[in-house]
């Protein structure tokens, strides 16, 4: 695979570190390729990544020597869904469109020792600059943060589930059978 450089989130960098760890104890050939994508990558956090860079769970057009554009969902597993929907990162050009930004262009070679070249048109979403979108506009709404909405407030003689509040019973009070 070459390429100028890449941009991967801390996020995706840990997800290829345990994929070299694992794939290396059974000297799979996408080995090198993992080690140069992170050897090459520049790492940034999550939350500061350009939205124009290509992450896990990206939506991405891009061709392949130039032909038809496709658009495919870039996924960490192969997931159960619409065949042709999603790529791999576990494949090469899943694990070369990772960390590209939009308009750049790598190139691949296969185990065969084909090579073809990648280009990526537009990154059509990115769950990083979607997350940072809807907490820009919470923050003008002032609105809390996603994710913290209190759904019901305990009233002041609240108690824990499972806790009796006492039974008043006298001496010559019998609980019957069902107190068994």
């Amino acid at each position: 695979m070459t390429s100028t450089n890449c941009c991967l989130t801390t996020k995706d960098c840990a997800v290829l570190e345990v994929m070299l760890e694992r794939r290396r104890a059974f000297a799979d050939p996408i080995v090198h390729m993992l080690e140069h994508k992170l050897s090459s990558a520049d790492v940034v956090p999550t939350g500061s990544v350009g939205p124009d860079i290509v992450t896990l769970n990206s939506r991405v057009v891009f061709s392949i020597d130039a032909g038809q554009a496709e658009t495919r969902t870039l996924v960490q597993n192969e997931v159960r869904g619409p065949v042709g929907s999603s790529l791999s990162v576990a494949t090469r050009r899943g694990l070369c469109m990772l960390g590209m930004a939009q308009g750049q262009t790598a190139s691949i070679e296969h185990a065969d020792g084909r090579r073809e070249s990648i280009l990526i048109k537009a990154v059509l979403y990115q769950p990083e600059a979607a997350r940072r979108t809807v907490r820009q506009k919470d923050r003008a709404d002032g609105q809390r943060p996603h994710g913290l909405t209190l759904v019901y407030s305990a009233a002041a003689d609240w108690r824990p589930l499972g806790e009796t509040t006492g039974m008043r019973q006298t001496e010559d009070d019998d609980p019957g059978p069902s107190a068994a």
